[in-house]
């Protein structure tokens, strides 16, 4: 079967539906486990961590970044499932050459809806996407309404030493956006370093601190504190602003409550 990916790439899965899946996404991987395909995911990543019960008993074919190539090779997979951003050029190329590899590309919440309709029909799953895709449009509609009429300025940072910010053109600006925030950073690009001053002068009325990649605490509150003294600081989940599968079944009432809390 013949299908075409989110880089345009044709994807030609002999074996279909695939018998033997490696996800090499964190949040992909938990959506395909999330559309019952236990057991033919057959090899994951060490960051795919949900579900817990599930993905430990797979096998770990490296990081997102420094994949096991050989690893995977010997899985024999019928479909390996990736993404542009999260994994290394170099690293898909090689598996280009020997696999059906399925890309996802995804800035936009209607991308991440998009690569669930897309991969539904790859892996044989069309119902669940469907499925899946019309729970979250539920979940989000009249949500920008709701947000009020003013968003909150935020900066939103990803980690430290050096101190890094989600800007624009990234899935968490846009998930910023959807939340009810404007980011602070929204006019630089990607995932740019930054500094204490720079936030300063941002001005930001809440400083966002992630859970994921770097694991901030509450005892990095105080060097934000003290550079911008009238902002609060928080510490929300990061998997809610970043994974782009199922987990946005979860981010509509994740971002009411995070905009009730006091």
């Amino acid at each position: 079967m013949l299908f075409t990916d989110q880089m345009k790439r044709p994807v030609e899965i002999p074996v279909w539906p695939p018998r033997r899946i490696v996800s090499v996404v964190p949040s992909q991987t938990e959506m395909l486990f999330d559309w019952g395909l236990e057991e033919e995911l057959v090899g994951v990543t060490k960051f795919c961590v949900h579900p817990a019960e599930k993905t430990k008993t797979k096998t770990r074919v490296g990081g997102t970044k420094k994949l096991h190539l050989e690893r995977i090779a010997a899985l024999a997979p019928d479909l390996i499932v990736g993404n542009k951003e999260e994994n290394e050029r170099a690293d898909m190329e090689w598996l280009f050459g020997r696999f059906p590899v399925w890309m996802s590309d995804i800035v936009l919440v209607d991308d991440a809806l998009d690569m669930m309709e897309r991969l539904g029909e790859a892996v044989g799953r069309p119902e669940a996407a469907r499925e899946t895709v019309s729970a979250i449009r539920s979940g989000f509609a009249g949500f920008a309404a709701e947000a009020g009429e003013r968003p909150r300025r935020a900066a939103y940072l990803i980690w430290r030493k050096p101190y890094m910010a989600a800007a624009g053109g990234t899935f968490i600006h846009e998930m910023l956006r959807t939340a009810g925030f404007s980011n602070v950073f929204g006019d630089l690009s990607r995932y740019p370093v930054v500094d204490l001053g720079m936030l300063a002068a941002a001005d930001p009325e809440v400083v966002l601190l992630s859970s994921e990649p770097y694991p901030f605490a509450e005892k990095h509150f105080g060097e934000f504190r003290a550079a911008c003294p009238r902002a609060e600081v928080r510490l929300v989940d990061g998997e809610m602003f970043s994974w782009y599968g199922t987990r946005l079944l979860r981010s509509a009432d994740y971002f009411r409550s995070l905009r009730s809390a006091p």
